[in-house]
């Protein structure tokens, strides 16, 4: 989600600064020292606090002002929270702690996909699975990454579980993250490629065991490579 105009470019201050404790827990933001500091009116402070206080990051208090909420209390599956918390100190934790989750849901969606999966489900699997080894070829990794983006979404979808598909736009942060902040190789590997086929191609088969042991591969080879590149 990408927030336009003057509330993102003040969301853009606040957010990464409460998200890496710049702006600890406690902390009181007045929103006329906010207008004076950025330069802008109140309206633009109402809609940037407004959209910080859906992500329980802060909350307005009558008679004391908008105060930074402890990070027990934020929403942290919201994308831009993770995107904020991957810009600062706290990115080996959030990718590790997003890679766990990754571990513990999506091989279950593959093998729920396998079941519930429809037609038009799997003719996009089969699809996006193809681009993905078309773009990994070629080196394109900004092209590879809204297709990986695309196939992992799918398949949460697919598995028929809304809780599971929620998570879509979660999974997308962590990809998106990983390769904004260089911790992908220059070229994906073939082998990774190839395990998003035999997820695909498992799915479209109702092969459910075995898409969720290809699943399984996926996110456990990408936590056990994200943690062998941040202890280099």
């Amino acid at each position: 989600m990408e927030i336009q105009g003057l509330p993102g470019r003040l969301l853009a201050h606040l957010g990464p600064a409460i998200a890496s404790g710049e702006l600890p827990a406690g902390t009181v933001l007045r929103a006329e020292e906010l207008e004076a500091q950025h330069g802008v009116s109140r309206t633009v402070v109402r809609e940037a606090v407004r959209i910080l206080e859906s992500m329980r990051l802060v909350e307005p208090r009558r008679r004391v002002g908008i105060t930074v909420r402890p990070r027990s209390d934020w929403d942290v599956f919201d994308p831009l929270v993770i995107r904020w918390r991957l810009a600062g100190a706290d990115r080996s934790a959030q990718l590790r702690s997003l890679g766990s989750l990754r571990v513990a849901v999506e091989p279950a969606a593959a093998a729920l996909a396998a079941r519930n999966a429809s037609d038009d489900d799997r003719r996009e699997l089969g699809a996006l699975a193809v681009e993905l080894t078309v773009t990994a070829r070629a080196a394109d990794l900004e092209s590879f990454l809204a297709h990986d983006i695309a196939f992992h979404a799918a398949v949460l979808r697919a598995s028929g579980n809304e809780m599971f598909a929620h998570l879509k736009d979660t999974v997308g942060a962590v990809l998106t993250g990983r390769t904004e902040h260089r911790l992908m190789p220059h070229r994906p590997r073939e082998y990774a490629v190839q395990l998003h086929r035999e997820v695909a191609e498992a799915i479209c088969a109702g092969e459910s065991e075995v898409a969720e042991r290809a699943m399984r591969t996926i996110v456990v080879g990408a936590l056990e490579e994200l943690d062998a590149t941040l202890t280099d």
